[in-house]
């Protein structure tokens, strides 16, 4: 198997030859991008507990460095919704200092990630588990929301979900019918607006309109300039946080969390982007890319970033071709802040939350949602977990029980799959009469017996076997494991074979393997086994293992058969 290279795809795309007509393509798309990365960013950052211009930050600094490094050519990285509960529950807790320090932490466990290869691993989180802690996200989202798009009269929101709803009950009566109508507009414009054109993104529009008809109309809403002041305009100095070992071992648990995540998400766009431009990202160098910008964003006041699925689509629809245009989504977003970052404060807070509220409407896949329920109910379980988990107690807690959950579901099924048993000759199906090496066609000898385990020996596999063992009649003089269907074992698997060496040695049993393939028979060497058992006791296949019981019972041995005809199939060879 090829190692994948790591080599940032901008690389390569400037190694195999960058036109000019591949650079306007990638300006275009990438304009294009970080004009419908504006709002978003701003969004993002105020639903987070963060300034709004920190989402800024993020989108250029993390933006520049993912596609700089990033092994997708089209990839493009910013704040994402996903991390909003992560990073508003670690700002209330930990305050942005603590943020900064954990998502820090999360980019050296990324780049420690990609550079032991575990980009194809992390790929397998099982999809229950995805689909329930995103449909929980975009639950939380919505409720975030809710203050803002009716302009409730409301000092804090609590975090807790179920709070939040009460407080929200306990001042309806402060509605704002003003807001309303401006979260109203808005949600109209960015559902509507792509019927008319996909050049430019409707939530820019709406932004564009909601703002000029607050301020025209002179609305008493709440804008950012309101809440949070004016936003800066200036490029953001590079800062180191303060930290300890005690406040580190407290951020241990939130930055692995926020590492997991940004390494799913980011690789589920790259992959999402692979189908659409038939190209192949390298998954261990976006990891690596994706922990480098991690590093870097909260040096210069940003948050946790990722690949963006969103983003890395409009992408694509629009050319986008390498690297070069997340590059300019960046300057794009550059710019915008130091020319015309002070008009942002204008934006009404209900414009924003509209915006989230589709946000977390297109986050939370609910017909995906719905069709898992069609699956196994283990899966569903996994499911129900992570999304209950996810909003009524912690995201962090969430990812990482339905992982454990899932695992241990999967070992459980695979403890099923390997069957373990004593094999008496006799036929079992059609299936089994037609095997030419089915033991149904051959003489077993007196005094031997042969058991067969069907499926990856592992931990797992390990108590069945043993109970199954039992069924063998006591001392025999031969007794063949059968190991043909074992591809894998691991080191219980190994010790459970140990044991039963050890009791056969005491009953004065000779054990014969048959039928060892390559991984079981590198394990059984590397822990001394295969000299414990013996060369001579170990076998390619049955006939083999079975003369090989016949002559330490000195009898003569046996021709391996032909191979089995049906009867009806020797019927239609003669007629023929």
């Amino acid at each position: 198997m090829v190692q994948e290279k790591f080599e940032p795809k901008l690389y390569t795309a400037l190694k195999g030859g960058y036109s000019l007509s591949l650079f306007y393509s990638d300006l275009a798309a990438g304009t294009i991008v970080g004009i419908v990365a504006l709002p978003l960013a701003l969004a993002f950052a105020i639903a987070s507990g963060v300034k709004p211009e920190q989402g800024l930050y993020t989108a250029i600094i993390a933006g520049f460095l993912i596609s700089f490094l990033s092994g997708s050519r089209v990839q493009i990285g910013g704040p994402t919704g996903a991390f909003i509960v992560i990073v508003y529950n670690i700002v209330q807790r930990f305050g942005y200092e603590g943020l900064a320090i954990a998502t820090v932490m999360a980019g050296f466990l990324l780049v420690l990630m990609g550079i032991s290869r575990l980009g194809s691993i992390i790929k397998y989180i099982p999809y229950p588990v995805t689909v329930g802690f995103t449909a929980g996200i975009a639950l939380i989202i919505f409720a975030g929301q809710l203050r803002d798009f009716i302009g409730l009269n409301m000092s804090d929101v609590p975090a807790e979900f179920v709070e939040k709803w009460i407080a929200y009950a306990k001042h309806f009566h402060t509605i704002n019918y003003y807001a309303l109508f401006v979260g109203i507009i808005t949600l109209l414009i960015v559902i509507f607006w792509p019927r008319i054109t996909h050049r430019v993104p409707g939530s820019l529009v709406a932004i564009l309109l909601t703002t000029a008809i607050v301020h025209v109309f002179h609305f008493p809403v709440e804008t950012i300039n309101s809440r949070f002041g004016q936003v800066s305009a200036q490029f953001p100095k590079f800062q180191i946080p303060q930290w300890d070992w005690v406040l580190l071992k407290s951020l241990f648990s939130p930055a692995i969390s926020i590492a997991l995540l940004a390494g799913i998400e980011s690789l589920l766009s790259a992959v999402v982007a692979d189908g659409m431009t038939g190209r192949k990202h390298r998954s261990n160098m976006e990891l690596v890319a994706q922990g480098v910008a991690n590093i870097f964003s909260p040096l210069f006041g940003g948050i946790p970033a990722t690949g963006a699925i969103a983003r890395t689509a409009t992408n694509i629809k629009n050319g986008g071709k390498t690297p070069i245009a997340g590059i300019v989504h960046a300057v794009i977003l550059l710019l915008v802040l130091l020319f015309f970052g002070k008009w942002a404060s204008l934006i009404p807070m209900a414009t924003l939350a509209g915006i989230l509220i589709i946000v977390a409407y297109n986050m939370s896949e609910w017909h995906l949602f719905i069709k898992l329920f069609k699956s196994p109910k283990s899966d569903v379980l996994v499911l129900l977990i992570t999304f209950l988990l996810t909003v009524f107690l912690d995201l962090i807690i969430a990812i990482q029980a339905g992982v454990v959950l899932a695992a241990l579901l999967f070992m459980r099924r695979m403890t099923l799959v390997t069957q373990t048993g004593y094999i008496n000759g006799i036929v079992q199906d059609e299936e089994e009469q037609e095997d030419i090496n089915s033991l149904s066609r051959r003489i077993i000898p007196d005094n031997v017996e042969v058991f067969e385990i069907n499926g990856p020996f592992f931990f797992g596999a390990a108590d069945k076997f043993k109970n199954a063992l039992s069924q063998v009649r006591k001392n025999p003089t031969v007794l063949i494991l059968r190991l043909r269907k074992v591809l894998s074992i691991d080191a219980t698997g190994l010790r459970a074979l140990e044991d039963v060496l050890s009791s056969t040695k005491k009953e004065g049993t000779t054990l014969i393997l048959s039928g060892v393939h390559a991984q079981p028979l590198f394990a059984l060497e590397r822990a001394g086994l295969l000299d414990k058992i013996g060369e001579d006791n170990l076998f390619g296949n049955i006939d083999d293992a079975l003369n090989r019981a016949r002559n330490l019972l000195g009898l003569p041995e046996v021709e391996r058969p032909t191979p089995f005809v049906p009867v009806v199939k020797r019927e239609m060879d003669q007629i023929e």
